[in-house]
């Protein structure tokens, strides 16, 4: 068994380099992969003509911050989605359960709408986001009794709130080019993806998935019942707030840079758990690199499939929902 999960590991990681490769190489300006690789790991030598320092330039300036927010940002969904649908043992919640996502998107709206630079509306998406689930928090502490369903109730109340909001500055916002700017930026996409955005994802990825890691077990503890995982001394309240403001500022963060994607959160956490099982030691890291393939594979096909770029949250939503409703088919019949 061990042996087959280690196999197993070893093919995602073929598969998510095989991935990256592939997102070096093809794209309006086609690079062939021995170029890339030439490129990647001999960056100073290789610049013998034009042609391939007009290659060097696409590589590294182009395709490599894309790719790097692509798979931070794969993480950051697939494993948040991961986490909440273990916190609250249901299969089919995702990341925005807590108003995240509405929130995020409501700050970006307002940004555009008051003409903030691209910096600002990604600061104050971020702020809003964490404002959102801030609040569900404070609404769940009025319910001791049952903190999950307030959490839950809470996140739905906020969200439809948060929702009302944006439509409310689609509704005001100038029609000729403040409009469309939210809507394009609310379909999710990477194509305005700067290195600064690359920093800032990089660091909040990194940053809340170690809390996520080192209570691995706890959260396996959690999914048991509040009963035996307080008999086995596990702090429950502190577990449950740990893990979501981890998945809290993954989303927050995801929204910020790169709009709405939705589908991945919800989708990614079933093909973990349908590989690996629901042990958390092993599907977190099974969840980063099946996230981080996907989205990077979905961001790929979504810059190539047509003259003008599709918006990810299309594309994610084409894959994510038929797959979504086969699952409930399959669960139906079990």
């Amino acid at each position: 068994m061990k042996k087959k999960q280690s196999l197993f590991f070893i093919l995602m990681i073929i598969t998510l380099a095989a991935i990256i490769l592939v997102a070096f190489a093809w794209g309006r300006y086609k690079i062939s992969p021995i170029d890339v690789l030439k490129i990647l790991f001999s960056p100073t030598t290789y610049m013998q003509n034009g042609n391939e320092q007009a290659a060097k330039t696409v590589i590294f300036q182009i395709r490599l911050p894309r790719i790097i927010a692509a798979i931070c940002i794969g993480i950051a969904l697939s494993l948040s989605g991961l986490v909440i649908q273990g916190l609250f043992q249901n299969p089919m919640v995702s990341p925005d359960v807590l108003g995240t996502s509405s929130g995020a998107a409501f700050g970006a709206a307002l940004g555009i709408l008051l003409g903030f630079n691209y910096t600002g509306i990604a600061a104050i998406s971020f702020i809003l986001g964490l404002v959102a689930v801030g609040i569900v928090l404070l609404i769940s502490t009025k319910v001791p009794s049952q903190p999950l369903l307030a959490l839950v109730l809470g996140g739905i109340m906020v969200s439809s709130l948060f929702s009302s909001l944006v439509s409310f500055v689609k509704l005001v916002a100038d029609t000729n080019n403040t409009l469309p700017a939210i809507t394009y930026y609310l379909m999710g996409s990477l194509s305005s993806i700067r290195w600064q955005d690359v920093y800032f994802i990089a660091i909040t990825t990194t940053l809340a998935s170690i809390p996520l890691i080192l209570i691995r077990w706890q959260l396996n503890v959690i999914t048991q019942g509040e009963e035996e995982a307080r008999t086995l001394g596990v702090n429950t309240k502190r577990i449950r707030l740990i893990a979501i403001l981890s998945s809290t500022l993954l989303t927050s963060s995801t929204v910020a840079v790169a709009g709405m994607i939705g589908w991945v959160g919800l989708v990614i956490p079933h093909f973990v758990r349908m590989c690996v099982g629901a042990d958390f030691r092993k599907t977190i890291v099974t969840s980063i690199l099946m996230g981080s393939s996907f989205l990077l594979l979905v961001d790929t096909i979504s810059r190539n499939i047509s003259t003008i770029e599709v918006p990810l949250g299309i594309l994610t939503s084409f894959i994510g929902a038929p797959f979504f409703l086969y699952l409930i088919v399959r669960e139906g019949r079990k």
